[in-house]
């Protein structure tokens, strides 16, 4: 019997430290979410995208990482975004031509989303909200956009007795946590959109209190990502080669290299590669105003002896779709 209950307190123990290593080390690693399918909705990433292309957008992601192994990420996002605009544009003359261009009520981009995430034991629930500045300059258009977040962080309770320390210290109590992300988003008008930005999340660096003061903070550190893209289009077809780089003050950058193709107007297939030696097959389809998407990433590394990838799905519609009232966007 004595045995067994060393048995037990060592697993406990081996469990503790787990559990510690992935908070203080393993959270640097992964703070915040993966996605494969940002590029159809990059607000999730940048701030200043709220309202960038005039639509009312609804967004739902659901993301399955590392299906086959125990407790591995899995996350959940919907997002909402607009545009505050009036049905009268503003006429100018410009070197003998009428040029069309939004007045000051047209410029305003709102959006917001709601997620869910999960890690292991640890899980992040929360909202976020999204305030967008657009400047039309000439056939494109600069945006500057500011968020602010607030999530619950906790960790679920394993099969400790009561009196374990780590119980008595109260880390398994859920922790606040506010914070803010800040972007610039550049595009040029269609048919040929080039498009840029960069952002930054996690910009306050909120700690997350764990337990009672002799407990160790955590730091939550910023993430850096930068965006680029060409979209070409041809009379069959359009085609995008675009890059993400992904950095932090903890970690080395890391790139993604996209190549995407939009074809008979409703389908698109894709192909991704992650310097962390990922690899990302996409398609999609829409249905009038309804997308539809799905990504499957694989991973040449070792995990992939237990796992069957990554699945993730995604679902879109798209409202005001009138061009004739807000025609300097030339949407796409």
């Amino acid at each position: 019997m004595k045995l067994i209950k060393i048995i037990k307190r060592m697993k406990k123990a081996l469990a503790i430290t787990g559990l510690l290593c992935w908070v203080g080390l393993g959270l640097n690693a992964q703070q915040l979410p993966l996605y494969d399918q940002y590029m159809l909705n990059p607000f999730l990433l940048n701030p200043a995208v709220a309202g960038n292309d005039g639509y009312t957008s609804l967004d739902l992601m659901v993301r399955t990482q590392w299906v086959g192994v125990p407790n591995a990420p899995n996350n959940q996002v919907f997002s909402a975004q607009t545009r505050l605009l009036k049905n009268k544009t503003t006429v100018k003359r410009s070197r003998g031509k009428s040029v069309m261009k939004p007045g000051r009520s047209g410029r305003i981009g709102l959006g917001g989303y709601v997620f869910n995430d999960m890690n292991g034991s640890v899980s992040r629930t929360g909202v976020h909200f999204s305030y967008a500045y657009h400047l039309w300059l000439d056939r494109s258009q600069l945006s500057f956009g500011l968020g602010g977040t607030a999530y619950q962080f906790q960790i679920k309770k394993l099969d400790f007795q009561e009196d374990e320390p780590l119980v008595e210290q109260g880390i398994y109590e859920p922790v606040f946590v506010p914070d803010a992300d800040f972007g610039i988003f550049y595009r040029s008008a269609y048919p040929n959109v080039f498009y840029a930005g960069v952002s930054v999340k996690n910009l306050l660096q909120s700690y997350l209190k764990l337990g009672n003061k002799s407990m160790e903070e955590f730091r939550l550190y910023r993430h850096f990502y930068i965006t680029g893209g060409y979209r070409f289009s041809f009379s069959d077809f359009d085609f995008e080669p675009s890059l993400l780089v992904k950095m932090s003050s903890q970690l080395s950058p890391q790139m993604d290299i996209n190549l995407k193709a939009y074809f008979l107007k409703n389908y698109w297939i894709g192909l991704s590669y992650r310097t962390n030696k990922t690899a990302v097959v996409l398609f999609g389809v829409s249905v009038k105003r309804i997308y539809f998407g799905y990504a499957f990433d694989y991973e040449f590394n070792s995990i992939m002896k237990y796992s069957f990838g990554s699945h993730e799905f995604s679902i879109a519609i798209k409202l005001g779709n009138n061009a004739r009232r807000f025609p300097w966007l030339e949407r796409y």
